[in-house]
């Protein structure tokens, strides 16, 4: 199972979530790995790790590897490292992302995240990838190596052009480089349920026929607190009504996740 959390507009929550599902996927049992191809890192940093660290086990050193007859790769095993919760590894993000980017361009190695997963996936029950707030070589390589599309959504209306745009970008995308990649849904967050204009603007993308998922996640001040100490709600805070919204949510996706499959066998 491979997810991809991805929004052409910033300030959407997309870490937050890619990491805080993650967490509850590994809490639950899953053997999981989160991906970091966001070149700011906050869900590295969220888990504990220091982009700024001398490793040479990043995204960015995945990526950039050269395969040739006088070369030796890293194996694609040794790039995920441990976290401090139990079943959750990463592959973090490094700021060498941004200054490699235009040689992987023009290296055509859009295609390496997809190779890579499908290695990694015979060690985890489930993948999931942030990505940065543009639709660049990292975010497109993400949608081309994922099964499964999750968009973070705030309701506003500059969101949700964004959100049109990007489902035009994905269609073509798909057509192009990924048939199986599928729309699992789009999440609602930091929802303010006390207001009329989000539940409007949620009517309105319902009506284009969008598949909003619920519950939605509420607006909390305890997620920056999550993120000041390093630790996903689940770990956190595991009774506050934003954990057990995401909860709720992890296991809507699990549910569908295994209705699908059932139908595909």
């Amino acid at each position: 199972m491979r997810r991809v959390v991805f929004n052409q507009k910033g300030g959407v929550g997309k870490s937050s979530i890619a990491a805080n599902l993650a967490a509850l996927s590994a809490a639950n049992g899953y053997k999981t790995l989160l991906i970091d191809l966001d070149v700011q890192g906050n869900s590295s940093h969220y888990l504990g790790y220091d982009i700024n660290s001398d490793s040479n086990t990043t995204v960015a050193d995945l990526l950039n590897q050269t395969v040739g007859w006088f070369s030796v790769s890293t194996p694609v095993k040794d790039f995920p490292q441990p976290t401090p919760f139990s079943n959750l590894d990463i592959i973090p993000s490094s700021p060498k992302l941004e200054k490699i980017e235009s040689e992987l361009e023009r290296r055509y190695k859009i295609y390496k995240l997809r190779d890579a997963l499908d290695e990694l996936e015979k060690s985890y029950d489930r993948i999931y990838i942030d990505t940065p707030p543009n639709l660049n070589f990292f975010s497109k390589a993400a949608l081309i190596a994922a099964k499964r599309l999750l968009i973070p959504f705030d309701c506003d209306s500059f969101s949700q052009q964004a959100l049109i745009t990007l489902l035009n970008n994905v269609a073509e995308l798909r057509e192009d480089h990924n048939p199986k990649l599928e729309v699992e849904g789009v999440i609602v967050n930091m929802f303010n349920a006390q207001a009329n204009f989000p539940a409007q603007i949620i009517a309105d993308l319902s009506d284009l026929g969008l598949p909003i998922l619920e519950p939605y996640l509420p607006l909390s001040i305890k997620m920056k607190e999550s993120h000041y100490h390093q630790q996903p709600l689940i770990h956190l805070l595991p009774n506050h009504k934003l954990t057990i919204t995401f909860e709720k949510l992890f296991h809507t996706l699990e549910e569908t996740a295994d209705k699908t499959a059932e139908i595909e066998q």
